[in-house]
């Protein structure tokens, strides 16, 4: 296996690139903790909204118990070589509470609505208030292109 050169991009390209990502791609690793359960990870499907990310689970899922008690939460898109993680807290709206075009959205990209299913779901919603991007160890120095919820760069 050879190695490829990787080329520093500058902020501005990489929140360019994070954001591109955020509206193509679809699983996201999300890592929540319980106080008495502990640490908890698991991929689900997610919709960007510009703004925030959409994801949907079980009312009675580790993910929905653990973001109810805790609501901080990481998040990770799947690829190693090209990361880019999220962290920040969960709003959690029951399929009567979810905002129509968040759902509408959410069902749009997948072809499945949780509204419409016989057993309880909770959308969660996540406005990021950190976000890291980096290629290897070249884009190391520089990494975070959002802080306290506002994008640099």
């Amino acid at each position: 296996m050879q190695a490829e050169e990787i080329i520093r991009r500058d902020t501005a390209e990489r929140r360019r690139d994070t954001v591109e990502r955020l509206c193509s791609e679809r699983d996201i690793w999300v890592s929540t903790s319980h106080p008495d359960h502990g640490p908890h990870q698991v991929p689900l499907w997610f919709l960007w909204d510009g703004q925030a990310v959409w994801m949907c689970t079980g009312v009675n899922s580790a993910t929905a118990r653990n973001v109810r008690e805790e609501p901080r939460v990481r998040l990770a898109l799947p690829d190693t070589v090209d990361v880019v993680l999220l962290q920040g807290e969960a709003t959690c709206c029951s399929t009567r509470e979810v905002p129509k075009d968040a759902a509408d959205a959410f069902a749009g990209k997948f072809g499945w609505d949780p509204r419409r299913e016989e057993t309880p779901h909770l959308y969660l919603r996540i406005a990021p208030q950190t976000v890291r991007a980096w290629r290897g160890v070249p884009e190391l120095r520089g990494r975070v292109v959002m802080r306290d919820g506002a994008w640099l760069g």
